[in-house]
């Protein structure tokens, strides 16, 4: 089982921080983070990047110490580290995550809940309904 290096508080930087949240991808990922405030496995987020990329994407998010990634078997999960950034930076990730809401970069921190339900409700009600048994 792989076991992922993850930056101390003490060691996270302003500039790689911001760097890594510089992304629409990245930032994406880290708003549907927040949104959930729970483990969700890598292979959830929906984002238009090949498996190879978001691998790097999370990467860079996990060097910067922005997220936290567990592996289990042949999965990854990820959580956001949101107690030990906002210790370090205060507000900081309430902010950016609130400027990227309005400048509507990335998807809004609920529209994935919101994309799941529409994409159920707007199938065929036979396919819906096998899906949900």
């Amino acid at each position: 089982m792989k076991q992922y290096a993850h930056p101390p508080k003490e060691e996270m930087k302003l500039t790689t921080l911001l760097h890594a949240l510089s992304d629409p991808v990245r930032l994406s990922v880290v708003q549907c983070l927040a949104a959930s405030a729970c483990e969700k496995p890598c292979s959830s987020f929906e984002v238009p990047v090949h498996k190879s990329t978001m691998s790097h994407h999370m990467r860079v998010l996990r060097e910067a110490g922005i997220i936290h990634i567990r592996a289990e078997k042949t999965f990854s999960y990820i959580t956001l580290r949101q107690k030990e950034l906002h210790e370090r930076f205060p507000g900081l990730l309430c902010s950016v995550l609130a400027s990227a809401q309005k400048e509507r970069i990335g998807p809004p921190v609920d529209s994935i809940q919101q994309e799941k339900g529409r994409q159920v409700e707007n199938e065929p009600a036979s396919v819906a309904t096998e899906e949900n048994r």
